[in-house]
C-alpha cells in the first residue's frame, strides 16, 4: 500500500490508507482510545475501538509513548468534529521506534530557555510547524512574486572584503594570506553589479550583524531578500515593494489558513492590509510624533516605540520616505532640489511589528557617488569595482531589501522574532 499524506487525506474518504509520522498525543477510555498522528503536512485523529481491530493492535497504547514513530493504517471518514475535519478508524499499528524514555516537552507550559535549549525538539509543538509553514509560503511568495516580474536570482558572496553599511557590526574571520574577511550584511552592492548584465536582479540567504541588540526584533543571523532593478526610480521602487507585500499576504492568506487559526493570529488584520499603503515623508512623520509626544528629533531616526506609535490605529503598513541624508547609507541618491535628502524608504508593518523592508534610489553619478564616499572618509581603493559600475553604461537604478523573520513575524503574529527560524541565533544564543 503506497504512503498518504495527511493534507491529502479529504481525497480518500471511505478509503483504507496507509500514513506514517509521529504520535502527537494519546488519551485511552477503557474501550476506545485516540491517537493524535502528525506527518509534516498535517494532523489526524485515529480512534481504535476494542473488539474491532487486533488485541495485540489495541493493547500496544500501552507501550507508546509521545513522539514514538509509527505506521497507521485505517480507514477515513468525514468528521467535522475531529482535527482538520476528518478521523481515521484504524485497522493496524506498526512502531517504527518507540523512545526509551519520556519526550522532554511535553504537552504543558515550558519557560522560554528551557524550549529554547531545546529548539531542536521544540520545533515538532504545532504552534512552531505553522510558523515554519507560513515562513515557506512568504519565502516562495517573494521568489514567485520577484520571478514573474522579470527579476532573476543572483547570488552574491557570504564572505566579502568589507562593508556594505556599518563597519562596527562586522563578523570578522581570518581569510588565509589574505588577512581579514567577513560575513556578508547585504548583497546589494554585488547585486548592483548584476543589473548591468540582467536589469533585474534578486538574492535571498544569510546575513550576519553583529549588533549587540536585546529586543525581539533582533537576530545575528538572519534571512535577507534584496533585490535591484536598472530604470528603475524612487516612486516605482515604493510601487513594486507594496506590490510584493500584498502578493505575499494574500497567498499566505490563501495557503496558511489552517496555519494562521493554529497560531491564533487575526486573519481579518491581514486582510485589512491588503489595501494601499501609506506614504508619508520622514519630514512629516517627524511632525506628526511629536505631535504624539515623542521626543524624535528633524533628523532622527524611529526608535521602536516611534514605529509603533505611527501606525497605531492603521490597518495598513507606513512608508517612510526622503531621509535626511545623515541618517541613510552613502549609496542612497539624494533629491534633486534638496541635497540634503536622500530618496530612501522603509516599510513599516501595522501592530507594532516594525520595519519590514529599507529601500532607496541608489546614486548613479560617479563623481557624486565618490564625493560621498570621501565625505564619510570610506577606502576608495576598497570600493573602486562599485565605482567603476557608474563609468560604464551608469543607469538610474533602485532596491530594496525584505527581513525574512520580521516579516514572517507579522504574518503570524508572532511576538518574538526567534520563532520564526528553525535555528535562531542571538548574541545569547549559538547552540543547539
Amino acid at each position: 500500500m503506497d504512503r498518504v499524506f495527511i493534507k491529502d487525506i479529504a481525497d480518500h474518504v471511505g478509503e483504507e490508507v496507509l500514513l506514517k509520522g509521529w504520535m502527537y498525543n494519546l488519551r485511552s477510555s477503557g474501550k476506545i482510545w485516540f491517537l493524535l498522528l502528525r506527518d509534516g503536512t498535517g494532523m489526524i485523529q485515529g480512534t481504535a475501538v476494542k473488539g474491532e481491530l487486533d488485541e495485540e493492535v489495541f493493547n500496544k497504547k500501552d507501550i507508546l509513548k509521545q513522539e514514538s514513530s509509527l505506521e497507521l493504517k485505517g480507514v477515513v471518514r468525514k468528521d467535522d468534529r475531529a482535527p482538520g475535519g476528518y478521523e481515521l478508524t484504524i485497522t493496524d499499528l506498526n512502531e517504527i521506534q518507540i523512545p526509551d524514555e519520556d519526550y522532554p516537552i511535553s504537552l504543558k507550559s515550558h519557560g522560554v530557555n528551557f524550549l529554547m535549549s531545546n529548539r531542536h525538539l521544540w520545533l515538532r509543538s504545532q504552534k512552531q510547524w505553522a510558523i515554519q509553514r507560513v515562513r515557506h509560503a512568504v519565502y516562495y511568495g517573494i521568489t514567485d512574486y520577484l520571478n514573474k516580474n522579470n527579476f532573476i536570482r543572483f547570488d552574491s558572496p557570504i564572505l566579502t572584503p568589507n562593508a556594505c553599511e556599518g563597519s562596527t557590526t562586522l563578523f570578522e574571520v581570518p581569510y588565509f594570506d589574505q588577512g581579514k574577511a567577513y560575513l556578508s550584511q547585504s548583497g546589494q552592492l554585488y547585486l548592483e553589479a548584476g543589473i548591468m548584465s540582467f536589469d533585474r536582479v534578486y538574492d535571498f540567504g544569510p546575513v550576519f550583524r553583529a549588533e549587540k541588540s536585546h529586543t525581539r526584533k533582533h537576530l545575528t543571523e538572519f534571512w535577507m531578500m534584496d533585490a535591484e532593478a536598472a530604470f528603475v526610480q524612487h516612486e516605482e521602487n515604493m510601487d513594486i515593494q507594496e506590490e510584493l507585500i500584498r502578493f505575499v499576504i494574500r497567498k499566505v492568506l490563501d495557503e496558511n489558513r489552517n496555519e494562521l487559526e493554529i497560531l491564533e493570529r487575526d486573519i481579518e488584520a491581514l486582510e485589512k492590509a491588503d489595501a494601499p499603503f501609506k506614504r508619508m515623508t520622514h519630514a512629516e512623520v517627524v511632525e506628526y510624533l511629536q505631535s504624539k509626544g515623542s521626543d524624535i528629533t528633524e533628523k532622527g531616526d524611529l526608535g521602536a516605540q516611534d514605529e509603533s506609535m505611527l501606525t497605531e490605529g492603521s490597518d495598513v503598513p507606513v512608508f517612510i520616505e526622503k531621509w535626511p541624508k545623515e541618517t541613510k547609507a552613502f549609496y542612497m541618491k539624494r533629491e534633486k532640489d534638496n541635497p540634503d535628502i536622500v530618496l530612501g524608504d522603509d516599510l513599516i508593518a501595522p501592530e507594532g511589528y516594525g520595519e519590514i523592508i529599507g529601500g532607496s534610489e541608489r546614486e548613479d553619478d560617479h563623481d557624486m557617488l565618490l564625493s560621498r564616499m570621501k565625505e564619510e572618509d570610506m577606502d576608495i581603493s576598497e570600493y573602486q569595482w562599485y565605482l567603476d559600475l557608474r563609468k560604464y553604461g551608469s543607469v538610474p537604478h533602485s532596491g530594496f531589501g525584505i527581513g525574512l523573520e520580521r516579516f514572517v513575524s507579522w504574518m503570524c503574529g508572532i511576538e518574538h522574532i526567534r520563532e520564526t527560524i528553525p535555528m535562531p541565533r542571538t548574541i545569547y544564543r549559538i547552540e543547539p
